[in-house]
């Protein structure tokens, strides 16, 4: 059975080895020990924290193969975004540029530098090992971050954020960085994620052009690339759509992959969970396969599971499996909206 849990630093050695398969892909999910030391450390003091109102906390979970004990995959949710460094995004926007005397009216897409996701909540580091790539496991391991947001609301914000990685080509070089970034960061495109994952962000601010980029101005394949993600990432955009997530016009300031939102509240995986007892369970789910979730913070635990088996020792089993007492309080949310 597969489960979700907070991440421990037992985990460095398989998270290290998840890093390594990513290859730099996830800005999150950098190659360097020490920074992977530090996003444990960060979850197991957020989960100790008595928290009334979003802030500078960050939650870690993996995936699990209990039987094993081998990590499979791993996801995180910032608290909020933008309070101890400057989260940036680009903006596209229609600049109108008219002339009465020619009758010239033109509307013209431009990037614009900007700080509009300060404060708002962030999904992250969403990464499978290659040969655990299921549905049910991206479903499990991406939507177990929303039942533990709905458990615990009141530590994220009424807005939530998820960037999805840009276009890159065969050889892994992206686009729209070698067409605008490169040239005020001088770096490769890896290079600036790297240093972005392991929070020296500050370079970010003092490189940026300042003013708004006119995509005309941009060579064809960059202005392609411009709120469009890697092909291998759809499934993951699927996924967020059918939760609600939609893409307003935000891109990453990287690689111009699209940044799509949803108010909190408006999450499906939050607002259609429901609340039972793991004896009571089947009853809720009225025979319909889910997630389940229980546990208070450090003790989180989500999975999914048929159900509806008929099994008598059903409840028992998932009790075990989530570390609960059959009595106590779950979220059970269905796998089919």
């Amino acid at each position: 059975m597969r489960v979700v849990r907070p991440v421990n630093f037992g985990d460095i050695q398989a998270l290290e080895q998840l890093a390594v398969v990513a290859g730099g892909s996830l800005s999150t999910l950098p190659a360097n020990r020490d920074h992977l030391s530090e996003l444990i450390g960060a979850t197991q003091q957020a989960l100790r924290a008595e928290v009334s109102q979003p802030g500078e906390q960050s939650y870690h979970f993996v995936l699990e193969e209990r039987e094993t004990g081998e990590v499979l995959g791993v996801c995180g949710i910032n608290a909020a975004v933008g309070l101890d460094a400057p989260f940036y995004s680009y903006r596209v926007e229609q600049l109108v540029h008219a002339s009465s005397e020619l009758q010239i009216h033109n509307r013209i897409p431009a990037l614009h530098l900007c700080h509009d996701y300060t404060g708002a909540s962030r999904l992250c580091t969403l990464f499978l090992a290659p040969a655990h790539r299921t549905d049910a496991n991206l479903q499990l391991l991406s939507r177990a971050r929303m039942l533990f947001m709905a458990a615990h609301r009141e530590r994220f914000a009424d807005r939530t954020l998820v960037e999805l990685q840009g276009m890159v080509d065969a050889n892994g070089q992206s686009p729209f960085w070698e067409s605008l970034g490169r040239h005020f960061f001088s770096m490769e495109y890896a290079r600036a994620n790297y240093l972005t994952g392991i929070q020296k962000k500050s370079f970010i601010a003092d490189l940026m052009p300042r003013y708004p980029v006119y995509v005309p101005l941009l060579p064809p394949a960059a202005q392609a690339a411009i709120g469009e993600l890697r092909p291998d990432v759809a499934p993951v955009r699927a996924l967020l759509e059918r939760e609600g997530f939609e893409y307003r016009g935000y891109v990453d300031i990287f690689d111009a992959g699209p940044t799509l939102e949803a108010s909190t509240d408006r999450i499906r995986s939050l607002n259609t969970s429901v609340t039972a007892t793991l004896e009571t369970l089947e009853e809720a789910a009225d025979g319909r396969p889910g997630l389940v979730a229980g546990g208070a913070l450090g003790a989180f635990r989500c999975l999914l599971t048929p159900l509806a088996t008929g099994d008598a020792h059903a409840s028992a089993t998932l009790a075990k499996a989530l570390g609960l007492s059959e009595t106590d309080p779950v979220r059970f949310c269905p796998l089919n909206f």
